[in-house]
């Protein structure tokens, strides 16, 4: 399968990533972007094929399946001898908001009124592991820091969201946030380029392009193992991205063309992904 108008010749999938990423994180590709869309339970057998097509090993695979259970994603049931799971209500929830940032991310509302969130903390330096797990959640949120203890973001309805993590932290008493518009000093240009770290996320953005804009499948299951990569690599990126204004960024970004990129090669190889994870089904 090749992509029409494209100038590149058909190479092999790569596997480069998926064997730098670990079995559970595939497994939840494969149940969001095959199993969820079907419904109804699914033999465990079916997704041990599934993952031994992204040369997941028999060991590892059970161990993702069992580790995913117990994050209660998904249950077990059984007829007879034979083991099937089902998505549990909280891994339908999971499931859904995932699928809404995956595959929404290029049609998000840009638009921007200029009002920041900014957010007022200190953990003292003894409390390293509480300060790690703060520091993750508001960055996952869209979060930068241009200085120690502050924190910012131009998605100021994300109010809420912050505030239910600082809450679930014990940390509503050291903290302070506010919402509203730079003052006559300083420049927001300046704040954005301090807090948030756009060179590194370019250059993230530039290796998923080089990763995949090559890639040709030739055949179902090569479609089916690109597909697996291709959200797995991508679906990070709408929690990593701040999503800045406009104005903010370089002008050659390239975030809308991993965008595009990711659009255009998920609708191309769909079809065949499908395809084969029905002939595994159908194995069964």
């Amino acid at each position: 399968m090749t992509l029409a108008n494209d100038p590149f010749p058909p190479v092999t999938p790569h596997r480069v990533n998926v064997r730098q990423d670990s079995a559970k994180a595939l497994l939840l590709v494969v149940i969001g972007d095959f199993a969820w869309r079907e419904g109804g339970p699914i033999w465990s057998s079916v997704l041990l094929d599934a993952l031994s097509e992204l040369d997941i090993e028999v060991n590892a695979a059970r161990k993702a399946l069992r580790r995913t259970a117990e994050s209660g994603l998904i249950s077990a049931g059984r007829e007879g001898r034979r083991v099937h799971w089902s998505i549990t209500a909280r891994g339908q929830e999971v499931l859904a908001s995932g699928d809404v940032q995956t595959y929404g991310w290029a049609d998000r509302d840009r638009s921007w009124d200029g009002r920041w969130l900014m957010l007022s903390l200190t953990i003292p330096e003894a409390q390293r592991n509480l300060r790690h797990r703060l520091h993750t959640r508001l960055e996952w949120a869209g979060l930068g820091s241009p200085v120690p203890g502050q924190w910012l973001t131009p998605h100021w309805s994300r109010a809420n969201l912050v505030a239910s993590a600082i809450r679930e932290l014990g940390l509503e008493e050291h903290a302070h946030s506010m919402i509203g518009t730079i003052g006559p000093i300083g420049s927001e240009e300046d704040l954005a380029r301090s807090a948030f770290d756009l060179a590194a996320l370019r250059q993230q953005y530039d290796d998923f392009v080089r990763d995949h804009e090559q890639v040709k499948p030739a055949d179902d299951r090569e479609c089916f193992v690109a597909v697996v990569e291709l959200v797995q690599d991508w679906r990070r990126f709408p929690y990593l991205d701040p999503d800045l204004p406009e104005r903010f960024l370089p002008v050659d970004w390239p975030g809308d063309r991993a965008a595009r990129l990711f659009q255009d090669r998920y609708r191309a190889w769909t079809e065949g992904a499908q395809r084969h994870w029905r002939a595994l089904r159908g194995r069964s």
